[in-house]
């Protein structure tokens, strides 16, 4: 090797040693094994038979060499080919997920219940807990939910109602007018103010907690409510033991009926005389009624006089309260129809020699309790003492049948809880009210009803009334 060759050997090692220096500085140690590697094989080449020259040896030490902007492009490359790869797949992601909220939605919607998308109408997760305990889930038999009954229409809930014919026409005029005046002014016209606010008046059981449920979902279906709810109270519910908490309390019943109807049962209670508190949740819910007069309707229950009595209290009140309600006392056929509607709706059968006791008891009760006569609600409290004596018969049957189960005897009036009256002296009560019109049974002071003729030209009462199995039951409410 002549010394011209040697020397340019050196001059290359020494460029190859600072390339690679510039190289490992800019990318780390990923070229170093490699340049090594081929500097390697360039001496071993130059031991070689054959002397290259270091032009040859240059050209041969670029090509070995990887190329490094070469490699950072391969891998910009791959990079943005999986980028986009995670972006479709990202997207198919969100398509599927968007699919599965909608038909989550659509199944939430029609069935009034939220479940897992994919999971078989009636499934639930207590099936699947079954079936990893060993249940009944286990066989892959599950529940079948029934299907929920649509919400029936508000109006027509309101002529299902036993009675109440004024009531009736009072709301269905009241409805009217709101409709009309809130359309007027969806068109720009002027329309009349008009107080939504409402005072209910009548003795106990007559419906008055029925109707106001009623009246609220009435007052969304027109829009002049956003929910519809109904938030009952009374005294104990707005009224605290502290001064200043009242606010507070009645406050929290109001935000709970917002977009609804507050209703105050009893409310001539808040109104007793040197009451601090009463009077702070009456002045509470005045400032309500103003300050939320488009999304709060409020509604005071009571007895009559008592009523009369608590609106002339506060000048607010009377402002503010100018509608009422009279909520007239269920006549006997009335109460009587009510007392086979709750037959009908937990699947009883009354014998027929039963059905004339039945009608002697409800005349006997309103008799003796002129005063303190609950009408719908004290049926239905003769209606679970007549079930629970049922139960108490069937009970001690060895093997009852299913029309057992069903049937109302005689023997299931015999200890009638509350029924004080001889049941012949009932019985005679009876026959003597036969030819007596129904009106002359009402408590005094009560205006007399005016009674469907076909009713009381029924020979059976009771099957007159109570062929209406749509009729909807109110008699746990007043």
């Amino acid at each position: 090797m002549d010394k011209r060759t040697k020397k340019d050997l050196e001059r290359l090692n020494e460029l190859t040693n600072r390339e690679k220096d510039l190289l490992k500085g800019l990318y780390g140690d990923m070229f170093g094994s490699s340049i090594r590697k081929n500097s390697k094989d360039i001496f071993e080449d130059t031991d070689s038979s054959r002397k290259p020259s270091a032009a040859e040896l240059l050209d041969q030490a670029r090509r070995k060499r990887p190329d490094p902007l070469e490699d950072a492009k391969k891998a910009l490359r791959e990079a943005q080919d999986l980028m986009s790869r995670t972006e479709e797949i990202a997207r198919n992601m969100d398509e599927s997920n968007k699919k599965k909220m909608e038909e989550l939605m659509k199944l939430t919607n029609e069935t009034g219940e939220v479940r897992p998308v994919g999971m078989p109408q009636g499934a639930s997760k207590g099936g699947e807990s079954a079936a990893a305990t060993g249940g009944p889930g286990s066989e892959g038999q599950e529940e079948e939910q029934k299907p929920q009954e649509p919400e029936k229409d508000p109006m027509e809930e309101l002529e299902s109602l036993v009675g109440l014919t004024t009531i009736k026409d009072d709301v269905k005029e009241l409805m009217a007018f709101v409709k009309i005046q809130k359309m007027r002014s969806d068109a720009g016209l002027r329309s009349v103010p008009v107080s939504l606010h409402l005072v209910f008046t009548g003795n106990p059981g007559t419906g008055k907690t029925t109707v106001a449920r009623i009246i609220g979902r009435l007052y969304k279906q027109i829009g002049v409510l956003s929910k519809g709810q109904l938030v009952e109270v009374d005294r104990s519910g707005l009224v605290a033991g502290y001064v200043g908490q009242t606010a507070l309390k009645t406050q929290e019943q109001i935000k709970k009926a917002m977009g609804g109807v507050l209703f105050i049962d009893e409310a001539y209670a808040l109104a007793q005389k040197d009451d601090a508190f009463g009077q702070e949740a009456i002045d509470t819910v005045l400032k309500a009624m103003e300050d939320h007069r488009d999304d709060l309707v409020v509604i005071v229950a009571g007895y009559t006089k008592p009523m009369e009595k608590f609106i002339n209290s506060n000048p607010g009140l009377k402002s503010r309260f100018n509608k009422y309600f009279e909520f007239p006392d269920y006549t006997i056929d009335e109460l009587e129809a009510i007392f086979y509607l709750n037959c009908r709706k937990y699947d009883y059968i009354v014998e027929e020699d039963a059905k004339k006791q039945i009608r002697a008891r409800i005349i006997g009760r309103k008799m003796m309790r002129q005063e303190n006569f609950a009408n719908a609600r004290e049926v239905r409290n003769m209606f679970e003492d007549i079930i629970t004596n049922q139960a108490r018969r069937v009970a001690a049957m060895e093997n009852p049948t299913h029309d057992d189960m069903m049937r109302i005897t005689i023997e299931d009036l015999s200890d009638d809880i509350g029924d004080k009256t001889d049941t012949k002296e009932l019985e005679k009560m009876m026959e003597a009210a036969k030819d007596v019109r129904v009106t002359e049974l009402e408590m005094p002071g009560s205006e007399p009803e005016n009674g469907d003729p076909a009713q009381e030209k029924a020979e059976d009462p009771a099957e007159a009334k109570t062929e209406n199995p749509e009729t909807t039951d109110i008699s746990t409410e007043e």
